[in-house]
């Protein structure tokens, strides 16, 4: 039986780091499914682009490589289907879900903070979680909800949402606050796919600003290929297509 092949489109990045993590978790999901033809995209910096990578097929599934719906996923993503279809009227593309929101998220940085040596639901542990940052206020509300719900599965100290980029708090000033209020210890759960600037700023601020533990990315993390699969049985059953993206 073909089965649809799956076109992973993730942000990308000046940072070769970025694209062999992208790479990493999809020779995962490879692994978990050799009958599926896997391919990655890029909306910018990197090769290829989505037209480039759906430029010999007739159908394909593409599932944004992104952890919260804002501007790439509802903009970019969309016209770069578009302008696929526009080469290829034929083509037929199902576009799939954001990673995120899900619950196994959570799971994953769980994962992250164990390696790092924190004790998980510790209610001496105030938890910062931290996403890049958006300026959709929505795509930080979700992330500020993830935080909340977090918070009232564990009995950790607190966990709060900070942003590297486009909104308040950063992720220092969080720390910050935590220490202050009280917390006896901080963590930062870095809500980020992949290394780069972001992770990185985030892991050297928040270390000057008292942090006890920083978790690495969230990377090829055995949950994301779960849920990476999940979304593409997702678009292929109930996704939009191209023509109406």
């Amino acid at each position: 039986m073909r089965h649809t092949p799956l076109i992973a489109v993730a942000h990308g990045s000046r940072d070769p780091r970025a694209a062999a993590t992208v790479e990493a978790l999809l020779d995962r999901v490879r692994l978990a499914r050799p009958d599926l033809e896997v391919r990655a995209a890029y909306l910018d910096h990197t090769p290829p682009a989505p037209a480039r990578a759906l430029a010999d097929l007739d159908e394909a599934a593409v599932l944004p490589l992104l952890l919260t719906a804002a501007y790439h996923s509802h903009v970019d993503i969309p016209a770069a289907l578009r302008e696929a279809s526009a080469l290829r009227p034929w083509l037929r593309v199902h576009l799939g879900s954001t990673l995120g929101p899900h619950p196994l998220l959570v799971t994953a940085l769980e994962r992250r903070l164990a390696e790092a040596g924190v004790e998980i639901g510790d209610p001496g542990t105030a938890v910062v979680l931290v996403s890049a940052g958006s300026s959709d206020a929505r795509a930080n509300a979700v992330v500020g909800d993830l935080a909340r719900r977090w918070a009232g599965s564990r009995p950790w100290w607190s966990v709060t949402a900070a942003y590297a980029s486009a909104a308040a708090p950063t992720p220092a000033e969080e720390v910050v606050r935590l220490t202050r209020a009280g917390a006896p210890r901080v963590v930062v759960a870095p809500y980020l796919l992949a290394p780069g600037h972001f992770s990185d700023k985030v892991r050297q601020d928040t270390l000057r600003a008292g942090a006890h533990r920083v978790a690495d990315v969230l990377g090829p993390a055995p949950e994301l290929v779960t849920i990476l699969l999940e979304r593409y049985g997702q678009a292929v059953r109930n996704g939009i297509t191209a023509e109406s993206a």
